[in-house]
């Protein structure tokens, strides 16, 4: 009788190698880590070291190994042995200060919490405060010398370890959602999940041997961990891994590259310099963007200054990626493509009955890439899931007549005023549109008659004069009356995340009274 095909992720990359292992797996650029050099062999031992010493803690099944470490290939390595050793990763932010790490650790009970040095002392309190019994630090390694105590207690062990069985419906990591309404919820991602997502992107975007991965993301998202990183793993390409994206590092290191994977501020900041030259993309076949919506002008102008068309996507913590611009065919600006293979993607009425084709509704999807549910939150989870087992995204959005999918913006951020519903997304497009205008936001606010008033927070260009008056006069004479802003704010720039998306509940908060 066959033994059961190991489902455990690391077991599909370590498949996934290149033949030789002295091949370069990764390689550190820029001028404050410099420049190191990782072999796939690096790789194989250095993800087994720390399996043997995450395994000789005792630790129970299922364990979850909190992580708040800066980007570097050793936080890479851990995240793959803590797979490899069938314990479940949890990514941290690495802006999360005491209050949410506190809440995380407490939450998600983790057995094992590897935080940068310099926040040992602090995490350190909360962590044992919570019962955790086993802190670490983790730096990158410098001048070839190991940094942090996990990298030192891990040097003691054997450099063989044996991938440890998992089940596909076996948790490999925990993923928190950014919180932006309520606390943080802890979305769980099986082996099998991951897998078969990885698998559809690498079909989609048609990776191929000698791909070049510029790696510039950070690694505790779902873009630069599950969809960045897999990608040239799955792939067995090599990364060169910047700790941070510069825009003057990412074009001195783009004619070495055929991938790369970023946010739209990214592009945004690409395009200011003027380094940034088709020459300097001579040998790039993808640029890939998300997490946050692709300005149609930022599409436009990347494609004559560069030649290119950015692929857009669209996905989610809770679902990896659902759908994609195609990479053979028509990449359409203010898209994110159709549904990938093995993924249904349905637009909603609030009768729950399918939308009309160009129809606004609520945005519902499954597929073996969806995840399993939500960390000790089953009443959430039920909550978010359809009778005939959807997911319900939040995110509003239509199709197109061709199956391209559009998103108009969150459920959250829908705006009733005057019984009226107001997508935010269509009043943004058209003041983005404006003479003078670099981009916008359009929130609700509430308001005594309305019940909630609709205002925009609008960021000029450089040296462009913006006043309230002309920017609703201007609305006036090209949308309805009810979705005409009843305030507009000028400000020097929009709030964002890490990840490059504007966070509404801040400008909410400023401007809601």
């Amino acid at each position: 009788m066959n033994a059961p095909t190991n489902a455990n992720l690391y077991a599909l990359f370590r498949s996934r190698f290149p033949q030789d292992l002295d091949d370069c797996w990764l390689e550190t650029a820029g001028a404050q880590s410099g420049s190191q050099y990782y072999s796939w062999r690096d790789l194989e031992r250095g993800s087994a070291k720390i399996a043997n010493l995450l395994t000789s803690l005792g630790l129970p099944a299922g364990a979850r190994i909190a992580a708040q470490v800066e980007k570097s290939a050793e936080a890479l390595m851990l995240y793959l042995a803590t797979v490899r050793a069938g314990f479940v990763y949890l990514p941290l932010n690495t802006a999360y200060r005491a209050a949410e790490i506190s809440y995380f650790i407490e939450n998600a009970s983790p057995s094992v919490v590897v935080c940068a040095p310099e926040n040992f002392g602090w995490i350190t309190q909360i962590a044992f405060k919570s019962g955790v019994a086993h802190v670490f630090t983790l730096d990158e390694v410098r001048d070839g010398r190991n940094s942090g105590s996990l990298l030192s207690r891990a040097l003691h062990f054997t450099d063989a370890f044996d991938t440890v069985q998992r089940a596909a419906d076996d948790l490999a990591a925990i993923l928190y959602t950014s919180g932006t309404t309520g606390r943080s919820k802890g979305a769980m991602l099986t082996h099998g999940n991951l897998a078969s997502n990885i698998r559809v992107l690498h079909d989609a975007w048609r990776w191929q041997q000698g791909d070049v991965l510029l790696h510039a993301l950070p690694l505790f998202h779902i873009h630069g961990l599950f969809v960045a990183a897999h990608g040239a793993l799955y792939n067995g390409s090599k990364m060169i891994f910047l700790s941070k994206f510069d825009s003057a590092e990412v074009i001195r290191q783009l004619p070495r590259t055929t991938v790369f994977m970023g946010v739209p501020t990214y592009y945004v900041r690409l395009l200011s310099d003027p380094a940034f030259t088709r020459d300097a993309c001579r040998n790039v076949r993808l640029f890939v963007s998300g997490s946050a919506p692709l300005l149609t002008e930022t599409f436009v102008q990347f494609t004559d200054r560069t030649g290119h068309t950015i692929l857009e996507r669209y996905g989610m913590s809770e679902t990896a990626m659902l759908t994609s611009n195609p990479y053979d065919g028509e990449r359409r600006a203010g898209t994110v493509g159709p549904a990938l293979s093995g993924v249904s993607v349905r637009v909603v009425n609030g009768d729950g009955q399918p939308c009309a084709t160009g129809e606004i509704g609520d945005i519902q999807v499954s597929g073996p890439n969806v995840f399993k549910g939500y960390w000790q939150m089953p009443e959430k989870t039920a909550e978010e899931f359809t009778t005939d087992g959807y997911f319900r995204t939040g995110d509003v959005g239509r199709f197109d007549a061709e199956g391209y999918l559009c998103i108009v913006g969150r459920s959250k951020d829908l705006i009733i005023s005057g019984g009226y519903n107001v997508y935010p997304k269509e009043i943004e497009s058209v003041i983005d549109e404006m003479d003078g205008v670099l981009e916008s936001a359009v929130i609700g606010v509430p308001h005594t008659d309305f019940g909630e008033a609709v205002t925009a927070v609008v960021v000029p260009r450089a040296g462009a004069t913006l006043s309230e008056t002309e920017i609703v006069a201007a609305l006036k004479s090209r949308i309805a009356n009810f979705k005409v802003p009843k305030r507009v704010h000028v400000v020097d720039e929009l709030p964002r995340n890490t990840m490059g998306k504007v966070q509404k509940n801040l400008l909410r908060e400023r401007f809601g009274n």
